[in-house]
């Protein structure tokens, strides 16, 4: 199995970024979390990439999942079709 590379842009107090947070880490599925709150560069990097300000912004293998969508995260990691 291939390990995905997934990238959580987030901020202290978003609660939806708390619940994919706690999805990937009670499946056993490593990310990496950058914080956009006080990072300016973030912030725009993740804009960039998702036409969004809002978070939660999941980066999975490429493919941009806005907001904690259980059923599509599913579906870009195989767990579900």
């Amino acid at each position: 199995m291939n390990i995905p590379n997934i990238t959580i842009y987030t901020t202290t107090s978003c609660v939806y970024c708390k619940m994919a947070k706690e999805f990937f880490k009670s499946n056993n599925i490593a990310y990496k979390e950058i914080n956009v709150e006080n990072d300016l560069d973030a912030q725009q990097e993740m804009i960039k990439k998702s036409g969004q300000m809002g978070v939660p912004v999941i980066e999975i293998n490429g493919s941009i999942v806005v907001g904690f969508d259980k059923g599509y995260v599913e579906k870009l990691l195989g767990i579900r079709e």
